[in-house]
């Protein structure tokens, strides 16, 4: 594969087309597995996606949208920006809709970063952060995160002048860990004003301690401070690809003059609103993962083995010994038993295994596996 060594350093010279610096130097994302050898129906416990699937009623609403195929998309997402609005009380022209929470991100670095910009990052954070701060040719600086947790005071030495973008992911993924609100506050008062925080709450709904705070209501008031979410995790959406930011006013203005016109589909915003007004499947999916995220931890454990946490999203990342039972192993052994972990070697976490909290057959396949391992 071409990196940037191949790219001549005047490209109208070029005897091909070439892509513009940096691009080649891009890791692609990598997603969790889909997929064992010599397994039929593995089950998929390699990316987060909610195990209950999604409300009975965004899927009748996802069906009633077959006789508008032929139509364009509402392009402002009228009616999913005004359940969002009604449902977090906030304001709607405060809003911006993306292919995903994953566009959101790319069309904040489209909008902040330009060649010599940097973005600041955690140690760990999630690769799409970066793949769009690289593609506007900008620097990435990620901080140090000791014991696989955000740490204020790193990312704040990564900070200077050309610093346009700050994210922090809360909890995090793949770590699944997180701050208190006080540490958010904090590192928000130290950055310089013309600096965009962005919080990403993809996993928030999960974190179910009754002091964490996703960094709406601050964001309300705050000049800088974005909060985005995703319909691909609680609301079991992910093959839909709606996620949303609320931004204030002149951001999201911004932003809007470069996002594509018809980024969410009609079946896509149908059964979005449809998902966010049926609480019942948002309460069941939560008490799910608060029931079965304990005993996996305390399972795991048992087996000499670390659990990253506590977790406070719908996983559990498991630790393994540098030598012997490693995670590759592992995750090899899991796969011929028809059990699909995320391995992270892109995350620069080779030693751990990602596990989405599963149903109950599956958590306990999935110990009695990582037991049959750590014996074998």
């Amino acid at each position: 594969m071409p990196d940037s060594s191949d790219i001549p350093a005047d490209r109208s010279r070029a005897p091909r087309p070439v892509p513009k610096p940096g691009i080649m130097d891009i890791h692609a994302y990598v997603p969790g597995k889909a997929q064992a050898e010599g397994v039929a129906d593995p089950v998929k416990l390699s990316a987060n996606e909610n195990i209950l699937g999604s409300s009975e009623k965004a899927r009748e609403a996802y069906a009633s949208a077959a006789g508008q195929l032929h139509v364009y998309p509402d392009s402002r997402v009228s009616i999913v920006r005004d359940a969002i609005a009604d449902h977090y009380r906030l304001e709607p022209e405060r809003l911006i809709f993306g292919c995903g929470s994953d566009e959101v991100f790319q069309l904040l670095n489209q909008t902040f970063l330009e060649p010599g910009d940097n973005m600041v990052q955690g140690e760990y954070a999630f690769a799409a952060f970066a793949i769009g701060a690289r593609a506007c040719q900008a620097e990435v600086r990620s901080a140090p995160e000791p014991n696989h947790r955000i740490d204020v005071d790193e990312l704040l030495k990564c900070v200077d002048e050309r610093t346009r973008l700050v994210f922090l992911a809360n909890p995090g993924n793949p770590t699944g860990t997180w701050i208190p609100f006080s540490e958010v506050l904090r590192l928000h008062a130290a950055l310089p004003p013309s600096v965009v925080l962005v919080l990403d709450g993809a996993y928030s709904e999960f974190a179910t301690d009754p002091t964490f705070q996703d960094g709406l209501d601050f964001a309300r008031t705050a000049e800088n401070v974005v909060v985005t979410h995703t319909f691909s995790k609680l609301h079991g959406l992910a093959a839909l690809r709606v996620g949303w930011g609320y931004a204030p006013a002149a951001i999201a203005a911004a932003v809007d003059r470069i996002r594509l016109p018809f980024n969410i589909s009609i079946p896509a915003q149908l059964a979005a609103v449809a998902a966010i007004r049926d609480t019942e499947f948002q309460d069941r999916s939560i008490a799910h993962v608060e029931q079965w995220r304990p005993w996996l931890t305390q399972q795991i454990g048992g087996l000499g083995l670390d659990v990253v946490g506590p977790s406070a999203t719908n996983f559990v990342l498991i630790g393994f010994p540098k030598s012997g039972k490693t995670a590759a192993a592992a995750d090899d052994f899991l796969s011929a038993r028809g059990l699909l972990t995320r391995r992270l070697l892109n995350y620069g976490m080779p030693d751990h295994l990602r596990l989405t909290i599963g149903l109950e057959a599956h958590n306990r396949a999935v110990v009695d596996a990582l037991a049959d391992f750590m014996k074998s």
